[in-house]
């Protein structure tokens, strides 16, 4: 499982939404990607990177295998893009999904369909509902439910890829078709990981 920072989260999203919705702009140079991490649409919280900030936490999701360095054709500008979706091993429309999740934080199912419509077009939210479950119920689950809140008629679901323990329990995603011992691990496994989160918060 990785452990992104607050930086390297932001970058991720960035490569992925560019890369998803305006291709032709993608991948980009590093003053692309800071504008890219500081814009005050479709970002929370918003940020004020400088270039160094966002260049190194894209050399660090290289060094990880999330992301990678290219150059332009002239060869004098380098660039950067994602890996991922070979990475992580999902596809296009869980990758939309985390990379919204990594932009703008724990999200209704609702919230996700409609912010998710200029990456891939699900056609409702059960179909989004359904993909969230997928990522749950991985081997290494890269998404959480939350308990739902009090006033709230949708759960939220955060991407268990960076932080966010103060975001509340996990809850188990409905599966009907899951046996009740695989719902148990799914728990297990998204409590373990929120552990393993404080742990290194706590510098245990």
């Amino acid at each position: 499982m990785f452990e992104l920072t607050a930086a390297q989260a932001r970058v991720l999203g960035v490569l992925v939404e560019k890369q998803m919705t305006t291709p032709e702009y993608y991948p980009l140079s590093v003053n692309a990607l800071t504008a890219a991490c500081n814009q005050k649409s479709n970002r929370e919280p918003v940020v004020s990177f400088d270039e160094a900030t966002a260049e190194r936490a894209a050399r660090e999701l290289d060094d990880l295998g999330l992301a990678g360095i290219t150059r332009s054709s002239g060869g004098r500008t380098v660039k950067y893009l994602h890996h991922a979706d070979s990475a992580l091993e999902i596809d296009e429309e869980q990758l939309a999904l985390l990379a919204v999740l990594l932009l703008r934080g724990p999200q209704t199912p609702g919230e996700l369909r409609a912010r998710t419509d200029r990456y891939v077009e699900f056609a409702d939210v059960e179909a989004v509902e359904a993909r969230l479950t997928d990522l749950i119920t991985r081997d290494v689950p890269l998404v959480a439910r939350l308990e739902r809140e009090p006033g709230r008629r949708e759960h939220r679901y955060r991407c268990l890829l960076m932080g966010g323990a103060e975001e509340g329990p996990a809850a188990p995603a409905p599966s009907p078709a899951a046996p009740a011992e695989d719902l148990l691990e799914v728990r297990i496994a998204a409590l373990e990981a929120r552990i393993a989160r404080l742990e290194s918060e706590l510098g245990l």
